[in-house]
């Protein structure tokens, strides 16, 4: 009985949304396939050179692991940033050593595997435990690792990295005979919106939708930074170590020499970017044509619709690197001959971050700013396809699920000052800005006034960004509030038909008990018809590990078996109950002497077993378990 509820789920899963979209492969569960896009510094990176490291016992050689081995970063760094830098003008590798990213399922499971390791740089592997535990076959999950130190034109110009992909969505149709599902998370939306848009200039105009409908059923974006992400602009400045020993300035050197970390920078939902080729094909004159321009409420809000100002900056009247000399040279500087050259403290907004207004403030005290400036023109404000930092409409396809964490504290603002040491280190972050469940706080617990919004972000991307898909939606949602944890639906809360409008956030009046995690979701009351889109905002959800939490898997099984079940009478599963599907999902509870759940779990001893909670497991005789959600 058991594996009868198991053929329902991986049915579920290769006939992931049957019910909306009434495809010609509808009926055969072995066609679909699953497409994973990793984020940022979540695919291996491998030495494609053979370089002799002085000092150290550890030298790299050819499909050695560069990004990421910690190893070889504790004894030989100089080796290992040699394999990592890329030379910020044009993109290519150092001369002693080149990197390119590993492929397949192995190069994003776990980016430095071994015993103590290896859970700690886990990224995709719960999630493919999931699909492998459910009874998915190898060839239906496909994972599209790129170089995510590169920026959008260069993954192409080097890799054809569009290319392939596009192949990759063209060989699944082939091999397994239906279209698509993606699953990007982080960066890897950025690649995927950029994808769709190279596509444009790929496949005629009049082909170009009817190539989505046929080859991408569903979009799941994951934590996706829709309207960038304030940490890039900390990267930037002083440094981001993504946890690993190394100091701050060695970071920001790293960093700055990869294009991609400004294709996540924070920028305004009211300026778009134009598309030259597209403004070429339509016949538009180019004379005196701006490829970047804002409505007018962006001059009339404060903060370009973010929180608040994202970067505070304090810059000396003396221009030039030496501005702010060392500690030991201001002590022997007669002090009185420099009180006209007071600092003065500039404040900028996402729009002036995104137009580079920021660094050419900066240039005269940073020999980083030329290089970025030149990077952001050339690479992105430029870009023949697309300038990713404009805000993105709903791309038309056929099914959207957005998926967030809310409720953490995350930074939205930075105070920046000189820190009287030369480059790298020259830059130092003096406060903090975090919103933290609809407040702004300082570093020090400070109230800061602002813009907040009705929530926090996921401790990486702020909430303004995250939520941006909300505009996505339909003009009438239904909103459910429920308990992470399983239950048996008596916490649940339902606002139905909300009138949403373009640009404001939804705001369910919804209660919340206090120490419970809840998951709500938006989703389509109305909608464009072939076309739905739903939003989930999941409490305490961490960017990075948002991927590997069971209780978005959990969600995403439900919905996909509902969605091919052929009692199924809406778009969306219900929310009304939740109980276990796993194993794994039974425990023992010890204040009543038994298995939890006792609907749907039982004691039943497997040798092997250590504890109660492992015997624990699903009754045999509930192959219907799921049929209580339909």
């Amino acid at each position: 009985m058991r594996a009868t509820w198991k053929l329902h789920l991986l049915t579920a899963f290769l006939l992931l949304f049957h019910g909306a979209g009434g495809d010609d492969w509808s009926g055969d569960y072995s066609k679909l396939s699953g497409i994973i896009i990793p984020g940022l510094a979540s695919t291996q990176l491998r030495a494609w050179s053979i370089l002799d490291c002085p000092y150290s016992p550890l030298d790299f050689n050819p499909l050695d692991l560069v990004w990421l081995d910690t190893t070889k970063l504790l004894s030989a760094v100089n080796c290992w940033l040699k394999c990592m830098l890329l030379d910020p003008h044009n993109q290519t590798d150092h001369p002693d050593c080149q990197s390119r990213p590993d492929s397949g399922l192995s190069a994003i499971t776990e980016l430095d595997p071994g015993y103590i390791t290896g859970p700690l740089s886990s990224v995709w592997k719960e999630w493919v435990k999931w699909c492998i535990e459910f009874g998915i076959e190898a060839n239906a999950i496909i994972a599209v690792p790129y170089d995510w130190r590169l920026s959008p034109s260069m993954l192409e110009e080097r890799d054809l990295y569009f290319h392939k992909l596009k192949l990759t969505f063209e060989t699944a149709l082939k091999l397994r005979g239906g279209p698509s599902v993606v699953f990007a998370h982080s960066l890897g939306h950025h690649v995927f919106r950029y994808f769709l848009e190279w596509l444009k200039l790929e496949i005629a105009p009049k082909h170009y939708v009817k190539w989505l409908d046929d080859h991408i059923h569903a979009y799941f974006a994951v934590g996706a930074p829709l309207l960038g992400a304030t940490e890039t602009v900390k990267g930037t400045l002083s440094g981001l170590t993504f946890g690993l020993p190394i100091s701050e300035g060695t970071a920001r050197l790293m960093v700055n020499s990869f294009a991609s970390t400004l294709w996540m920078l924070p920028f305004s939902q009211y300026c778009k970017g134009e598309n030259k080729y597209w403004n070429h094909f339509s016949g538009g004159d180019e004379r005196g044509h701006q490829t970047y321009h804002c409505e007018n409420r962006e001059f009339q809000l404060n903060f370009s619709g973010w929180p608040t100002n994202i970067v505070n900056i304090e810059i000396p009247a003396t221009r030039g690197y030496e501005a702010y000399p060392s500690v030991t040279d201001m002590a022997a500087t007669n002090f009185s001959s420099i009180e006209c050259g007071l600092p003065t403290q500039l404040s900028f907004s996402a729009r002036e971050i995104a137009d580079g207004t920021l660094f050419k403030a900066i240039e005269d005290y940073d020999p980083d700013m030329r290089r970025i400036l030149y990077q952001l023109k050339k690479l992105y404000l430029d870009d023949p396809v697309l300038n990713p930092l404009s805000p993105w409409e709903r791309p038309p396809l056929k099914n959207i699920f957005c998926i967030y964490g809310t409720g953490l504290k995350t930074e939205v603002g930075y105070y920046f000052a000189p820190s009287g040491k030369p480059y790298p280190d020259n830059w130092i972050i003096t406060d903090v800005i975090y919103e933290i469940e609809g407040s702004l706080f300082s570093r020090s617990g400070n109230l800061v006034e602002g813009n907040p919004g009705a929530a926090s972000g996921d401790e990486t991307v702020p909430y303004h960004s995250l939520s941006w898909c909300k505009n996505w939606l339909g003009p009438k949602v239904n909103i459910t509030r429920s308990p992470q944890s399983e239950h048996d639906g008596s916490h649940v809360q339902e606002e139905l038909n909300v009138e949403h409008r373009r640009e404001e956030d939804i705001l369910p009046n919804m209660i919340r008990l206090p120490r419970v995690k809840y998951i709500t979701y938006f989703e389509d009351s109305e909608s464009i018809p072939g076309r739905r889109t739903a939003v989930w905002e999941i409490d305490k959800a961490n960017h990075r590990n948002i991927v590997r939490s069971p209780v978005l898997m959990r969600e995403l099984w439900l919905q996909m078996w509902y969605d091919i079940h052929p009692d199924a009478k809406s778009k969306f599963v219900t929310k009304a109950k939740r109980g276990p599907l796993r194993n794994e999902d039974c425990y023992w509870d010890y204040g009543k002497a038994r298995c939890a759940w006792a609907e749907y779990c039982e004691y039943r001893y497997v040798f092997g077993d250590v504890h109660l909670g492992q015997s624990c497991r699903l009754k045999n005789s509930r192959a219907d378990l799921l049929s209580n959600y339909l």
